[in-house]
């Protein structure tokens, strides 16, 4: 391509939803994914909606196709300060959180991260991380935590496959442990074909994230939640680079330029 000539249009649009219509887009979606497609136990009632009582104090994040407006993906941000107005971090209700009082610096709680079905590549992810990084160092943000869940389908069995490779190779060290308060039990096989890592899961770890213990048996959503803490300072700096870049809140992604060539895609 001539280096004079005009870069294409960016495809997608990331930034925070402003309205309450835009947030109840978004537990629309939580709902479509996480109930409709996962079979997560929700009362979504008529409305159809993912919401809890965390959704008031939450920034929603949101990616959108430029040419659409279609809502393709979003994750919800529960900061230090509003959490202690939400009662506590939603984490809190799964695992034991002695561990984040006690890290220096502010924190911050990421989830209910989901992509549409029809947008599952790897440049929607990018997207929204990049949203999620130029949010963290405007705020001066010095850890990211959260949960990614692997599913219990087959009774478990790949959930413990993949877990033995978590232990192996992503733990963090004991004093960064939390304790699940429903732990998962034990499979009664072991699975027949590879297992293959969750893409949220995965993409945590390409960033410098670790599994901070055992997981929490989520039978509600019939999975197995691990909880992971991302030190921003220990952030692998080939990722730095592509998502510390800093856009403006509002400002529209070209996705082909953050997008990396093996991000996992996310379900």
């Amino acid at each position: 391509m001539d280096k004079d000539s005009p870069r294409p249009a960016p495809r997608f649009e990331v930034r925070f939803a402003e309205t309450p219509a835009e947030i109840l887009e978004t537990q629309r979606l939580r709902y479509r994914i996480f109930a409709g497609e996962l079979g997560a136990t929700i009362d979504g009632g008529d409305a159809q909606i993912d919401a809890d009582q965390y959704d008031a104090h939450c920034k929603h994040l949101t990616v959108r196709e430029m040419n659409s407006g279609r809502l393709v993906a979003c994750t919800r941000i529960l900061t230090d300060d509003r959490a202690a107005l939400a009662g506590g971090f939603y984490s809190s209700g799964e695992f034991d959180l002695k561990m984040i009082d006690s890290l220096p610096g502010r924190v911050m709680e990421v989830g209910r991260t989901c992509v549409d079905a029809d947008y599952r590549g790897g440049a929607v992810i990018a997207v929204l991380w990049s949203g999620l990084a130029d949010f963290i160092t405007s705020q001066g943000f010095d850890y990211l935590f959260g949960c990614a869940s692997i599913g219990l389908e087959d009774g478990g069995a790949s959930a413990h496959a993949l877990l033995d490779q978590v232990k192996a190779k992503y733990l963090a060290p004991h004093w960064q442990h939390v304790r699940p308060l429903i732990p998962l039990p034990a499979a009664d096989a072991r699975p027949t074909q590879k297992v293959r890592m969750p893409p949220l899961l995965k993409a945590y770890f390409s960033l410098g994230a670790k599994a901070c213990g055992e997981p929490y048996w989520d039978r509600d959503f019939n999975c197995a939640d691990v909880f992971v803490l991302l030190n921003v300072s220990d952030m692998h700096s080939r990722y730095a680079r592509h998502f510390m870049a800093r856009p403006r809140e509002t400002e529209v992604v070209d996705s082909q330029a953050i997008m990396l060539s093996h991000l996992p895609k996310p379900v």
